[in-house]
């Protein structure tokens, strides 16, 4: 059945929603909520949405109205015409409405739950229904391996070592700690040394950065398969946005899905980190796990059930696998948002006399790990990480790294500031993570590059009356009057 298009701008964020005239549904026999497939025949892209009807005659019996993901999803504009036709349910919601009833999948059953993802067979809510079923029994370790492996491969895969005995090395965080822009600190330390690590990254959904957020500030980050190979050919590194590559397009859809709903759940997040790993051939890896009461992973036995899962799977997918424990009580550096952690990365590695300590001392923790990996000996390790910092030649792979993917003119930070001073003397004994985050997002980070929170006072640090505790940035006085009232009804530093 061939439809003319009209475009909505109206985005439903939950389900892919197509409008049909009520008389047209009632002579064609769709009914409401009904899943159809509607294609586009120039491009052949198809998208699985539902019906809804509309009286109105402004909408005519041969036209369909499309919302807007569903003309973004295929690539079409108004006047263009559509195919749909009816669609039955997918095989797959069975196997999901198994996993609801505590049943373990197979291999071939989450491959089909995956492409029927990837192809938008199923729907935001039906999606839902698979991640609420892995959240409330769990996955076993055969379930990871085989969610990581279908995750891959109905996704693009990346080949960047120059014989098969070459060695690709990674670094990753699970993240929960503001600032930590450790990543963005190690890659040009272990490519410098002369090892390969390409860095894909994810933005930010729920933090102030994400490490591809924050390179954005320096250069660009969205390139291409053939674009990357040729700066990691030229630089031994990058550090790009894995999204324009289409690496695991499945886990970037079933994280959609996590985080409105705050579900945390571990064999999702063992597939979503290991399968970005395996799509660019990564073969020894470093894994930080802060632990905290406001990170991600808030107690150390659930950590260390973490790390034996990493290390299982990681194993039977072929890659080597590290994991560190580590506190993540506070921030890491001083510059919460894109443009200030940026500044942070940079003065670390410059060796700024006023670079954050703390930044500096888990780079060169995580780069040794790292590099010990490759060498066999920590101490070997460490000698050769300080030397790379301390020379300059790890900045200097940076700059390389920043100029093969396109350097970018650094920006200023955000027009309106202001700055909460301490109100007692002491020493300040916590700084809450998820508070210095909501502010910098409440101040603009990360869509604003320039907005976010810098630090002055660390832990551990001692406070006069009127010192500088911190200051928030904002490109507009609302933005900044949100994050004033959070820092003022929060508390946010812990001063005794």
């Amino acid at each position: 059945m061939d439809f003319k298009v009209k475009t909505i701008p109206i985005a439903t964020g939950v389900v892919p929603v197509v409008v049909l005239n009520r008389e047209a549904c009632a002579e064609l026999d769709f009914h409401l909520g009904e899943r159809v497939k509607v294609t586009n025949p120039k491009n052949g892209r198809e998208v699985i949405a539902v019906v809804d009807f509309y009286d109105n005659k402004k909408l005519r019996k041969d036209t369909i109205a499309l919302m807007e993901e569903v003309s973004a999803l295929l690539g079409i504009k108004e006047g263009m015409r559509v195919q749909i036709s009816r669609e039955d349910s997918p095989v797959s919601l069975s196997y999901i409405k198994g996993k609801l009833n505590g049943r373990t999948l197979t291999a071939t059953e989450i491959a089909t739950i995956i492409e029927d993802i990837v192809k938008g067979r199923i729907t935001s809510i039906e999606m839902t229904y698979f991640v609420s079923a892995c959240y409330a029994h769990g996955l076993s370790t055969s379930e990871v391996i085989a969610l990581t492996r279908a995750i891959v491969e109905t996704g693009e895969k990346l080949d960047l070592r120059a014989s098969p005995q070459e060695h690709i090395y990674d670094k990753h965080c699970v993240g929960g700690v503001a600032g930590n822009r450790t990543t963005m600190c190690v890659i040009p330390i272990i490519a410098a040394y002369g090892l390969k690590i390409p860095k894909t990254s994810s933005r930010a959904i729920t933090s102030p950065a994400g490490t591809a957020d924050t390179m954005e500030v320096l250069a660009e980050v969205s390139l291409s398969a053939e674009k990357l190979q040729q700066v990691v050919q030229s630089t031994n590194a990058c550090i790009v946005w894995g999204g324009a590559l289409n690496l695991a397009p499945a886990d970037d859809k079933i994280l959609r899905i996590e985080h409105p709903l705050s579900i945390d759940t571990d064999g999702l997040m063992l597939a979503s980190i290991l399968a970005k790993k395996f799509s660019v051939g990564s073969t020894d890896i470093l894994i930080d796990i802060p632990v905290a009461e406001h990170a991600k992973v808030k107690t150390w036995s659930r950590a260390r059930l973490l790390r034996k899962q990493f290390t299982t799977i990681g194993r039977a997918l072929g890659m080597n696998i590290k994991i560190i424990l580590t506190d993540g009580s506070s921030p890491i550096g001083n510059g919460v948002g894109p443009l200030l952690e940026a500044i942070d990365v940079l003065k670390v590695l410059r060796n700024d006399i006023d670079a954050p300590k703390d930044l500096r001392a888990k780079t060169i923790l995580m780069a040794t790990e790292l590099l010990a990996m490759h060498l066999g000996n920590r101490k070997k390790a460490q000698q050769a990480v300080v030397e790379l910092l301390q020379s300059g030649r790890a900045y200097e792979k940076f700059m390389d790294i920043i100029a093969a993917q396109g350097k970018k003119k650094l920006p200023q930070l955000a027009k309106f500031h202001h700055t909460f001073t301490a109100q007692r003397k002491g020493v300040v004994r916590a700084i809450n993570n998820h508070d210095i985050s909501r502010m910098a997002r409440f101040c603009g980070a990360p869509k604003t590059k320039e907005a976010g929170v810098y630090l002055h006072k660390k832990v551990g640090d001692i406070v006069q009356v009127g010192d500088a505790l911190v200051t928030l940035y904002a490109n507009n006085e609302q933005s900044l009057d949100y994050a004033k009232e959070y820092y003022e009804k929060n508390k946010v530093y812990a001063i005794q």
